[in-house]
């Protein structure tokens, strides 16, 4: 009745259009009108990245992929009120959105999540400390909770990069290269010779998929730590023009 009474005195709206929210649906920041002008990552794509398939040859995305990343995958394309939802998340102080996001990430057909372990794309610690949180923590924890998951924080940012977003693809690459170790039980980082990682697959899970190359990293970093099978997952894709 304290929720009912609430609800009416200050009733909840859609983050993105501002639409008013049914009482079912208050504890929600994104309206069900809003989640389906989402649109979908769908096939023909690239068997291992997820990428639309390029007009002729092979596909350059995942070329220079380490081993141990077998497949990664978006839910949707990274536009409108997608793009919107991100912005919420990352700028806009909003880690209950990641709730929204990860149940469209849930519905990812993606193999060997019944015993995988979820691990989070780690911010750098100047970006944490501003941001007050990890965006993809946030959004590894409540895709958990839908998948029955554990999450295993065991990345970590060795130094601060400059943000993706304004860069070139090969400036991406040099940006992130050994930006990310593993880290031991004493909270320090770690190579190989230390205690193992999880035997079942390890999926990697991060906000948006550009060119892909903090997630190879990331994973390059996990494969020297021991791991055999990573696979990823974001919510959102931004669209490349050479792809198209």
């Amino acid at each position: 009745m304290l929720e009912a009474f609430e609800q009416l005195l200050l009733p909840a709206e859609c983050t993105l259009c501002r639409a008013l929210l049914s009482f079912p649906n208050s504890r929600r920041l994104v309206c069900d009108v809003c989640r389906h002008r989402w649109r979908a990552v769908c096939p023909p794509w690239c068997e291992r990245c997820g990428q639309p398939e390029p007009l002729f040859g092979p596909c350059r995305l995942c070329a220079t992929w380490p081993d141990a990343l077998h497949t990664a995958r978006s839910a949707v394309w990274l536009e409108g009120g997608a793009r919107a939802a991100v912005h919420a998340l990352k700028y806009g102080a909003l880690p209950r959105i990641a709730d929204d996001l990860a149940e469209a990430v849930a519905r990812i057909p993606l193999p060997a999540t019944r015993r995988a372990w979820l691990v989070p794309v780690p911010l750098g610690p100047k970006r944490q400390r501003q941001r007050g949180y990890n965006q993809s923590e946030r959004l590894a924890r409540a895709l958990g909770r839908r998948w029955q998951r554990p999450v295993l924080d065991v990345l970590v940012r060795v130094r601060d990069t400059a943000t993706q977003t304004a860069l070139a693809p090969g400036a991406r690459l040099a940006n992130v290269a050994g930006a990310f170790a593993v880290r031991n039980a004493e909270g320090g980082t770690r190579n190989r010779s230390a205690f193992p990682l999880p035997t079942s697959a390890l999926v990697l899970v991060d906000d948006v998929l550009t060119t892909g190359a903090t997630l190879a990293e990331a994973a390059r970093a996990l494969e020297q730590a021991g791991a055999h099978c990573i696979l990823a997952v974001t919510f959102g894709r931004a669209v490349l023009p050479d792809f198209s």
